[in-house]
């Protein structure tokens, strides 16, 4: 007899770096994007796919704030789970980290589906910063990993279809301003794991929505998906049609034969079946099948080259096998936003389970068998009926809370006044960040400090500009008015906000460095470094401990004013700043390659290589970064260490 499907709390025990705090200035400047095309390519490309690329790129990370605090000592920690279960399946949820499902264990066969990290390391590929790989993550926002990688969901149980329990996921996503939910399910006696999917825009006007499904398996595999041909993208930023298996003689849907790290986004026809699975060299691996209105699949390998190696041994424990990615998103590929039309939603059905069936072989006929084993095991016909079955679930209110996550969505809805069926944002989770707003919201006033610390978060969305443009102009007030005015484009009237706050503000440095930022933006780099050395200045003069906050503001603004003199020459200025960091800071990886930038600058070049020689990691180096390669071409002809290589692009 099957058993019950259950829902429970539990932990994991994982060797851990601490995620630190949030760098508390504001991301002002374009996103750093590697993922963007080639502007020869466009006019090869279908022309639906180009006009989706066109629309509404993410043009900057405000509202969220850059997550860059974490580093790379790890310790034992517990990670709180949520454990969905019955006597075929094991799903293993981390609410606290994205929702993420960390392992997805099939019992009858005793075989782990998804690749599991036996760390928690953030890295630098999320929208925001820190992200850790691994599982199955629920991507929204825009073309890159979701700013929501390492941040809590709301968690609670529900009544599933079958009068069973489900788990439902859901938060508010600031980039798009979009709630979204993920509903986690196992019938009885199931092998898969559906998920229920929903994004909503409970706005007057349209939105860009972007999601895709990413899924962490073991590289030793083929990867089948229902295509002939495919887009490859690469870190060259070309967009290009190849065949599939194989191009340039070589099969790509085995990972192991990749160089370099590549995007291959299939191109399923319209009519077939949507799935995608990994095989190991028995047949055996993990399959993702979803109703049509998930459209994508793709394949992300790391390559065997030099830096492919490096990456995967930074984000895991050397030795402990590679992995790469099958995915499923809502756009042939990830570079391009679909239009959400005002007050409506997009939702679908996803399934997880194990797959066993040839993988060798002429590409037609393993495809066409493969799929004939996912028909028997799964029928099309029940991902359709268990998607009709969800739907009207998808607006039962929750029972139990099982976690919570932030209060951004319970702001919005208050200022709405109205809710949303089945994801209820409880005013109860309005905490410190949101306080200020909702004064602001209440009384048409925003709140002045009561000691000065450094500044919170800021709302952009064009709702709130508009409450902050009749509130009565504190600094503060124009602090933020700038922010949400410079986000806007209106960069003129943000660099007046700013100016005028700065006559009565008690805190100097968070003005200047946005109109340091803004100089640096118009081409003024000399006036910007004036700026940034004047708002360290002050910041040194104003900061009350060495707590994390102020450290984490010091640290931030140290390591921009520094770049910022550097770039103009101002060595002796940069020499002070670099001084009065705190000697923590000093020693964390990033500082210590702008120490061997100083050095350099300073035409000491024997005690710039002496650092990279002493050795050092930057936590939070960028996915595709030369800055590490670039300043060693610069001390030394020697080939780059190792250690040191990270370089993702084909000829470097």
């Amino acid at each position: 007899m099957a058993v019950v499907t259950t829902i429970r709390r539990d932990a994991v025990t994982l060797p851990a770096a601490e995620l630190g705090p949030d760098n508390p200035l504001p991301p002002l400047r374009p996103l750093d994007e590697t993922h963007r095309i080639d502007d020869r390519d466009r006019d090869e490309l279908p022309r639906d796919m180009a006009r989706q690329i066109g629309y509404e790129p993410l043009r900057s990370l405000l509202p969220a704030r850059v997550r860059d605090g974490y580093g790379r000592r790890r310790t034992p920690r517990d990670l709180d789970t949520l454990v969905i279960e019955n006597d075929r399946l094991r799903a293993t949820v981390l609410p606290g980290l994205g929702g993420r499902v960390a392992s997805l264990f099939h019992k009858p066969t005793g075989r782990e589906l998804l690749y599991r990290n036996p760390v928690f390391q953030p890295a630098c590929f999320a929208l925001n910063g820190a992200w850790f790989s691994g599982g199955i993550e629920w991507n929204i926002g825009a073309t890159g990993h979701t700013a929501l990688s390492c941040s809590p969901l709301h968690a609670a149980r529900v009544t599933a279809p079958d009068g069973g329990e489900m788990l439902r996921l859901w938060e508010w996503e600031r980039l798009r301003d979009l709630p979204f939910q993920v509903d986690l399910w196992l019938p009885e006696g199931s092998d898969f794991l559906y998920a229920g999917v929903r994004i909503r825009n409970p706005h007057d006007r349209p939105v860009p929505v972007y999601w895709w499904s990413n899924i962490a398996v073991p590289e030793e595999c083929r990867v089948l998906a229902p295509a002939g041909e495919a887009y490859h993208f690469g870190y060259e930023r070309r967009l290009r049609r190849v065949p599939v298996p194989s191009y340039d003689g070589v099969d790509r849907t085995y990972p192991g034969n990749s160089v370099h790290p590549a995007d291959y986004f299939y191109e399923v026809p319209d009519g077939r079946r949507r799935w995608i699975a990994a095989l190991d060299e028995d047949g055996d691996g993990l399959v993702q099948a979803s109703t049509d209105v998930l459209r994508g699949r793709k394949l992300f390998v790391w390559g065997t080259g030099t830096g492919g190696r490096r990456w995967q041994e930074w984000l895991t424990e050397p030795g402990t096998g590679g992995y790469c990615e099958i995915q499923a998103g809502l756009a042939r590929t990830q570079l391009e936003h679909l239009r959400l039309e005002a007050e409506c939603e997009v939702a679908w059905l996803e399934a997880y389970g194990p797959l066993h069936a040839e993988r060798e072989g002429e590409w037609p006929g393993v495809v066409h068998a493969a799929e004939a084993r996912l028909e028997a095991c799964l029928p099309r016909q029940r991902v359709d009926a268990a998607y009709a079955a969800w739907r009207p679930y998808a607006d039962t209110e929750p029972g139990e809370v099982l976690a919570a996550g932030s209060g951004w969505g319970a702001l919005e809805l208050l200022r709405m006044g109205g809710k949303l069926p089945g994801t209820p944002f409880d005013e109860a989770t309005v905490g410190d960040a949101q306080a200020p707003w909702l004064e602001l919201l209440r009384s048409g006033s925003f709140p002045e400090p009561r000691r000065v610390g450094p500044p919170g978060e800021t709302l952009v969305a064009p709702h709130w500009r508009d409450m902050l443009e009749t509130a009565p102009a504190r600094p503060l007030t124009e602090y933020h008015l700038g922010i949400a005015q410079w986000h806007a484009g209106d960069r003129a009237q943000a660099v007046r906000s700013w100016e005028r706050a700065l006559p009565l503000a008690p805190s100097l440095w968070p003005l200047l460095r946005c109109l340091a930022v803004a100089d640096q933006e118009a081409g003024y780099h000399e006036r910007a470094a004036d700026r940034y050395a004047e708002a360290f200045d002050d910041l040194c003069r104003e900061r009350r401990d060495d707590g994390e906050t102020w450290t984490a503001a010091t640290a931030a603004l140290g390591r921009e004013s520094l770049d910022a003199l550097l770039a103009v020459g101002r060595t002796r200025d940069a020499r002070a700043v670099w001084y009065r960091l705190h000697p923590e800071t000093r020693e964390r990886g990033r500082f210590r390659l702008t120490e061997a930038r100083l050095l350099l600058a300073e035409g000491n070049r024997e005690a710039a290589r002496a650092v990279f020689d002493e050795g050092f990691e930057v936590a939070d180096l960028r996915e595709g970064a030369r800055v590490i390669d670039e300043l060693w071409a610069r001390i030394t002809d020697e080939p780059l260490p190792a250690r040191y290589d990270f370089r993702m692009r084909p000829g470097t």
